[in-house]
């Protein structure tokens, strides 16, 4: 039952009490009755106007000092935005509160129970997938473009390219280039298609050479004697064997051509007018559409790993995921310097959030009273507060029927 009915049946009760007392013979119960319901009724009467009268006018007659909550509203409005911003939600009181608080650590716990679950990971992981595969790949192509464009016109491809040359042959690499080479053209060389073809190229010169005199005479026996297959033979053992010197590690030759190399190499790259032209170059065929072409072709080719391996882990139920966001909480937990750090910063920064923003605690309060109308307010008020209220006049009238038992019996007397 409503407090508010409560309220109107004790009224209703005194009023029905005394108006039966009326019409009862006369004795000293009913005296003593009547002297009850009548006080009580006064007394629920007058705790009824008291209670009415702080949000309405009574039976809506405009009796002086009645509907004092809506002639006092600015007065009501102001005391509950001092409450809220002096007393309630005080800055004092919040800051107080926030640096009692380990944010991070409070963070993580969180964190940690929600990647705990289950549901909650394959629920990620699945977001996480629906994000990758709506990514705009074809769009990022040219950002990536013009950056790398941009990282080339201004990098120092000439002291670059003099670093990395140095450090190769430090580590020998130049070297091992050589002896790549040389095992290449050795086995192109032993080849008998290789054979054929030297031996064929040799005949074909040597059928050009004009030589007169005897000179010319034993030049052209030689000719005679041997054929494409010997010359072919001949040639093969000789480069062969050349190759052989080279691989040796005392040859002279060998250290002849490895000095040569590095020399040419470094004469290419001190030359400033080849390395502007590579940059062009470079330049050229990274804004070209081959190049766009090959960018988003990787980036959807990292899409389509980056799905498949996110939907492999949300079968297992997240079990990466979990295993990475462990890792990086312990990793974080041993950086205790860092996490005090961080505390600090954070709660600073929230502290002086709420020192510039408090004002809008009153301000928020303010605006929405004023957006309500007064029976809005009226009718807020009375639901907040308005049951205790009506117990004031259930006991308005309990009280004054007791008090009228008391005065029937102290006038008897």
């Amino acid at each position: 039952m409503k407090s508010r009915n409560l309220a109107t049946i004790s009224l209703a009760i005194m009023a029905c009490g005394f108006l039966f007392t009326l019409f009862l013979p006369e004795n000293l119960a009913v005296i003593l009755l009547r002297g009850g319901f009548e006080a009580g009724l006064v007394g629920g009467i007058a705790d009824w106007f008291a209670v009415t009268a702080l949000f309405r006018h009574p039976l809506g007659l405009r009796i002086p000092h009645t509907s004092l909550l809506l002639k006092n509203r600015d007065k009501l409005i102001q005391s509950l935005i001092s409450a809220m911003e002096n007393e309630l939600l005080n800055k004092e009181s919040i800051e107080n509160k926030l640096r009692k608080i380990n944010i991070i650590s409070l963070g993580a716990g969180m964190l940690t129970r929600f990647f705990s679950r289950k549901k909650a990971r394959t629920e990620m992981l699945e977001q996480i997938k629906e994000f990758v595969l709506r990514l705009p790949v074809e769009q990022a192509v040219p950002y990536l473009q013009s950056a790398a464009a941009g990282y080339l016109r201004e990098a120092e491809l000439g002291v670059a390219a003099d670093k990395i040359a140095t450090s190769l042959m430090n580590d020998g690499k130049d070297i091992a280039a050589l002896d790549y080479a040389l095992e290449g053209i050795s086995s192109w060389s032993g080849r008998p298609e290789t054979r054929a073809m030297l031996g064929k190229i040799a005949s074909e010169k040597l059928a050009e050479v004009k030589l007169g005199g005897l000179k010319g005479m034993a030049f052209q026996a030689f000719v005679g004697f041997v054929d494409a297959d010997m010359l072919g033979e001949m040639l093969q053992g000789m480069v062969q064997s050349t190759i052989r010197d080279f691989k040796e590690e005392d040859s002279p030759y060998r250290e002849e051509v490895i000095r040569e190399i590095r020399v040419a190499l470094f004469q290419l790259l001190s030359n400033e007018e080849r390395i502007s032209s590579l940059k062009d170059w470079a330049l050229n065929e990274l804004q070209g559409e081959p190049a766009a072409a090959f960018l988003q072709q990787q980036l959807e080719g990292l899409r389509v790993k980056a799905v498949a391996l996110i939907e492999e882990d949300r079968v297992r139920g997240g079990r990466k995921l979990f295993w990475l966001y462990a890792l990086l909480v312990r990793r974080i937990g041993k950086e205790q310097e860092w996490i005090q750090a961080s505390e600090e910063r954070i709660r600073g920064t929230l502290i002086a959030f709420v020192e510039s923003n408090h004002y809008r605690i009153g301000q928020l309060v303010k605006e929405n009273l004023d957006q309500m109308d007064d029976s809005s307010l009226v009718n807020m008020l009375e639901e907040k507060v308005g049951k205790d209220l009506q117990w004031i006049r259930v006991n308005g009238a309990v009280c004054g029927f007791v008090v009228g038992l008391v005065l029937t019996v102290i006038q008897m007397i």
